[in-house]
């Protein structure tokens, strides 16, 4: 089956109007063109997308079908322009890069930044993933530039260290875990947690990380950044586990949550040391090269200060 497109804006605008003199004016078609257009598409499908009656069309459940189709294509063809504009302006290329939630939450914002600044024809989509299907996309080809939390299959990758962090429990002032210097895992399973929304990659880990025990996480509330998790803990809804760079800004920039408690975890995989990993880097284009150079060199930089 052929799906013109004037077809399909045909059909979105009959549903947006109810009328189909006043779609063919939408569209820029003459009523008769336009009756002609949606009575030979009806035809090809076998199927009525509109019903008639005395107040005008209204779509059918496969005209609903249709619709909900239609729009998402023009949505795509509306991103597909968005991409391309740039460069009928002079962008010169753009580099993909995959990434956990600590890496874009707490660090990667100012290193992008910088660089964007300095290379204003280049654009990076950045995308979050868990750490595995980071190195999977990676050793695949499909994405030039993944940071991701150290782990042994970094084997075949060319990697290079960009910072180091540690997962910690954040925890209200008042609550009984505050005055413990630091527990394992499996002691706090059966307290309510404040985690991000499902999907994020921290969300992923914590969910794997209760299963390998043999447990399941108790999920009070879902927020959407590690600046809700806190909060949320402060107000007492529960306890949270973050990474201890984004316990430390939130704590300094928020009233609301200066009274949180961090608590070490034991466990081995608490330690997140980040890392940069691409195929191979004399294999990059050469605006991912710069990229992999900056956010390796802030990496260098921000190590020998920790040290």
């Amino acid at each position: 089956m052929y799906y013109d497109l004037p077809d399909l804006r045909l059909v979105a605008a009959i549903a947006d109007s109810g009328s189909l003199t006043r779609a063919a004016g939408r569209v820029h078609l003459a009523p008769s063109s336009a009756s002609h257009r949606l009575t030979q598409l009806e035809a090809a499908l076998g199927v009525p997308l509109f019903a008639r009656h005395h107040r005008g069309l209204t779509p059918t459940a496969a005209g609903e079908s249709l619709l909900r189709h239609a729009r998402q294509v023009f949505a795509q063809l509306e991103q597909m322009h968005a991409d391309l504009a740039p460069y009928a302006s002079g962008l010169n290329s753009q580099v993909t890069v995959f990434a956990n939630t600590n890496a874009i939450n707490c660090f990667l914002p100012e290193d992008l930044g910088d660089f964007l600044r300095e290379h204003p024809r280049i654009r990076v989509s950045l995308e979050e993933q868990p750490s595995p299907a980071i190195i999977q996309a990676v050793a695949a080809g499909q994405v030039e530039i993944g940071v991701v939390a150290a782990e042994r299959s970094l084997s075949g990758l060319e990697t290079q260290p960009y910072r180091r962090d540690r997962l910690v429990l954040v925890v209200p002032a008042g609550h009984p875990l505050a005055g413990r210097a630091a527990v394992d895992f499996a002691e706090v399973l059966d307290q309510p947690f404040v985690c991000l929304h499902a999907g994020s990659a921290i969300h992923t880990f914590m969910m794997n990380a209760a299963a390998q025990l043999g447990r399941s996480l108790d999920v009070r509330i879902q927020v959407r950044s590690f600046n809700a998790v806190c909060r949320m803990v402060a107000a007492g809804v529960g306890i949270g586990m973050v990474p201890r760079s984004a316990a430390s800004l939130e704590t300094t920039a928020s009233p609301a949550v200066d009274s949180l408690k961090t608590v070490k975890i034991n466990d081995s995989w608490a330690p997140r040391d980040l890392q940069l990993c691409v195929r191979a880097r004399a294999a990059l284009s050469p605006a991912a090269a710069a990229l992999f150079d900056h956010l390796a060199g802030k990496g260098r930089l921000a190590l020998t200060a920790a040290a």
